[in-house]
């Protein structure tokens, strides 16, 4: 179990992932419902924010640290 200061170190990491695909005009979305099954390993999606397209991460297989470093190289 995480301690309170590595979940907001988490949570924060996050956050830096979604306001980074943000500024490059994607969406980066945390699999929430279906944790674990094949198609939805717990992690993120970058979708295009205007087409709703998706342009990595099908499997929400993306961690926070790699949806910053896609949207960098964006």
């Amino acid at each position: 179990m995480m301690s309170n200061q590595q979940e907001r170190a988490v949570k924060a990491l996050e956050q830096r992932a979604r306001r980074k695909a943000k500024s490059v005009g994607l969406a980066a979305i945390k699999a929430r419902k279906g944790v674990g099954s094949v198609d939805n390993l717990g992690g993120f999606r970058i979708i295009d924010a205007i087409l709703g397209t998706i342009e990595a991460g099908e499997r929400f297989e993306l961690t926070a640290e790699e949806v910053i470093a896609y949207c960098s190289a964006e």
